[in-house]
């Protein structure tokens, strides 16, 4: 692929986002190409070492805020005619509701997920804690060696449950905010690509 196939390939596919936005990414991935090539690569080399145009799209989708994507996307391109204002008015008792009914499952379901993740901690920290505890109630119970000695090793295998819980649960939580990047990601596709109009 030449350098101003690749260009405009990349620019096909960041449509949807500010103009702005657009022209400082192929910008800079020019003035990447151009540097490779001066490095002595051939245009073709120096375009192949970027990487896929998908690649480099979700790149520069994860730098750029969802809510700058969703207004450019929602931002008219021309002015309303009299007759979609009023159709916009008339259904606003039905649009208006339906609306704020989905961003606010969408903001229940966001917050559920970082609540598993804090839930998930609670409970390590709960093992953790009552490890201590039983260790503590070793020392001050009052029903022979023998009970204490329960307690004691009770609590030392509680408090070792709970490191272990400590590592699984940080991997879950990781899995958990690399996928919520996904999922961010996937929405901002379905606002930014295709080709113009």
């Amino acid at each position: 692929m030449t350098k101003s196939e690749f260009l405009k390939s990349l620019c096909t596919s960041l449509h949807g986002l500010s103009d702005e936005d657009i022209k400082k990414s192929v910008d800079y991935y020019e003035e990447m190409i151009d540097d490779r090539m001066e490095d002595g690569k051939s245009e073709e080399e120096a375009v192949e070492g970027l990487g896929t145009i998908d690649e480099i799209k979700d790149n520069i989708l994860e730098d750029i805020p969802i809510t700058k994507i969703v207004k450019e996307k929602i931002k008219p391109k021309r002015t309303l005619k009299a007759w979609e204002i009023i159709l916009l008015i008339i259904g606003s008792p039905v649009w208006i509701p339906v609306t704020a009914a989905m961003i606010i499952v969408a903001l229940v379901l966001y917050l559920c997920f970082w609540i598993v993740i804090l839930w998930l901690y609670a409970c390590d920290f709960a093992v953790f804690f009552s490890g201590f505890a039983s260790i503590f109630g070793a020392f001050v119970q009052n029903n022979g060696f023998n009970t204490g000695l329960f307690y004691a090793g009770s609590g030392i295998a509680l408090v070792g449950v709970a490191i272990l819980l400590f590592f699984g649960f940080t991997q879950i939580a990781r899995g958990m905010i690399w996928v919520s990047k996904k999922i961010g990601l996937g929405i901002k596709r379905l606002f930014v690509g295709g080709k113009q109009k």
